[in-house]
């Protein structure tokens, strides 16, 4: 297909992949379907030829490819006739490793990522619990430091992946009392001691090996932590985009290619002496059917675009991965009416399709998580900030992360209003020259807790109480506030968890790049 963000490679890409579905993977479907397993060899045939490492760095032995190879990956795993394959795979790629790569030390690297790319260890991620499903922050299960290692005790499920994986990462609250901030993530071994899986069976995919794990005095090594103490639920945050457009490309290729099995169903079946692709009440259910998927694949495009450029596409990756679910539902519904009895019976892939199809409204966020996304932010008027990379400061604010002496004040803030008094101390005006914005802040159980900042071109007034319309106002607390100005608190988990809210995130960007840091 011809399209703005595809070119000619793509297109061979795209071919190449296909070949392999239809040659290496869908004659097998039935058996792995049957046999509810994927052999350990497909992944290691998959990793020779590239395809599990497409979105990594050579140094791991990926292809460090654009992320429309990945989508159009995506898409043509649904050649593979089994919804189960294709959830495991981009389980695999996309989301198990993704803090690896992201976080993870170099031993963690070469350890973990660079045999999943390889295809010779498959890794599943463990986040929801049997009483917590999208409130990540609620997770129950736990990891306590005892000399050199972690110990982790409690009960994980809906893990793809989880029967036959080689290792998993495990989302484990490390402070009790920390809420969102007290969650870390932590490598295991799937043959370490105090691991138990159950397969669980399910109405479709089938392929897949999906699990409850128990875990019981599991005992890890330290270094296998996952980036810093306490920034699992940020980490889980960074996989959220990728992980919604992995289904959404998904879908819209299952969807595709069931379309194309009606259509070609539909050209050989007769009725009344003609194909039925011939009558008119089908013909322009078809039509619809073909125009909607056409528009859902343009919104998933849209938005990996996005996200490619490093934009915080939430609400776009919300939205396709709502609107491509809830319509491969549909299609799938719609094109089993087409084979009639025939789509029924276990003879044709309709029935698989349909099966399959269905989860994807509840797997990655379900569709009422999606929605109210997307409603905070079409109607709340909420704003997600950049996630930073895995090379920027853990303590860095809102802004860019400031590193080096030369940018710090000589002023150590111990209490709110010392630092709101140094911010004219701290000003570094030529940063703000030509630009004026005021802000107000609003701090909670503080006994100062209202304060407005002007900065007027190279010139910046703080004054207690508020006055004047702001640009932007600031509400949290004034330990939260504390932490942030003084590098304890991460100021993206902040916000992300609701702890700091902030009104216009553009115009704090700008104001915190205004500022030297405190000492602490």
């Amino acid at each position: 297909m011809k399209s703005i963000y595809l070119t000619e490679a793509h297109s061979i890409f795209r071919n190449s992949v296909r070949q392999f579905m239809d040659k290496e993977v869908a004659p097998f479907a039935d058996a792995w379907e049957r046999d509810c397993r994927i052999p350990k060899e497909i992944w290691a045939h998959m990793g020779k030829l590239g395809f599990l490492g497409i979105s990594f760095p050579e140094e791991f032995g990926g292809t460090g490819a654009d992320i429309f190879y990945s989508l159009i990956f995506l898409e043509e795993l649904a050649r593979s006739q089994m919804g189960g394959f294709a959830a495991a795979v981009g389980v695999q790629q996309f989301v198990a490793t993704g803090a690896i790569f992201n976080q993870g030390t170099s031993a963690l690297k070469e350890r973990y990522l660079v045999p999943s790319i390889a295809g010779t260890k498959v890794g599943a991620i463990c986040i929801s619990e049997p009483n917590t499903g999208s409130d990540v922050a609620a997770i129950q299960t736990t990891a306590v430091r005892e000399g050199e290692s972690w110990v982790i005790n409690g009960a994980k499920t809906w893990v793809t992946n989880g029967v036959y994986a080689d290792f998993y990462v495990i989302a484990c609250k490390t402070d009790r009392e920390a809420g969102a901030g007290g969650i870390s993530l932590i490598l295991a071994d799937a043959k370490t001691s105090g691991i138990t899986s159950n397969k669980l069976r399910k109405m479709g995919w089938h392929s897949s090996d999906t699990a409850e794990l128990s875990l019981e005095n599991l005992r890890v090594p330290a270094s296998n932590l996952i980036g810093q103490h306490g920034q699992g639920f940020y980490y889980i945050m960074q996989t959220f985009v990728m992980e919604r457009l992995t289904v959404a490309a998904s879908s819209v290729g299952c969807s595709f290619v069931a379309l194309e099995k009606t259509l070609a169903y539909m050209e050989t079946r007769q009725a009344f002496g003609k194909p039925i692709n011939r009558f008119q009440a089908l013909r322009h259910r078809i039509a619809d059917l073909a125009t909607e998927l056409e528009a859902a694949r343009q919104l998933v495009y849209h938005a990996a675009w996005l996200h490619g450029q490093g934009e915080q596409a939430v609400k776009e990756s919300s939205m396709a991965k709502l609107l491509t679910t809830e319509l491969s539902n549909r299609v799938m519904a719609e094109c089993l009416q087409f084979y009639g009895g025939f789509g029924y019976v276990e003879e044709y892939p309709m029935a698989r399709f349909y099966r399959d199809a269905r989860v994807s409204t509840i797997v990655a966020g379900t569709s009422e998580i999606m929605r109210e996304i997307i409603a905070k932010v079409v109607i709340d008027k909420m704003e997600f900030p950049k996630i930073p990379s895995a090379l920027e400061s853990e303590s860095a604010t809102v802004a860019e992360p400031v590193t080096g002496t030369e940018t710090e004040s000589e002023i150590v803030a111990s209490s709110l209003a010392d630092l709101m008094r140094s911010l004219a101390k701290r000003h570094r005006p030529e940063r703000t020259e030509g630009w004026k914005g005021l802000f107000h802040f609003k701090f909670k159980d503080s006994a100062n807790p209202m304060w407005t900042v002007l900065i007027d071109s190279n010139r910046c007034q703080v004054s207690e109480g508020l006055s004047g319309t702001p640009d932007c106002i600031v509400t949290t607390s004034e330990a939260v506030y504390l932490a942030i100005e003084q590098g304890r608190q991460n100021a993206e988990m902040a916000v992300l968890t609701r702890k700091l809210k902030i009104s216009n995130m553009g115009a704090m960007m700008k104001f915190s790049k205004a500022f030297k840091r405190v000492t602490t």
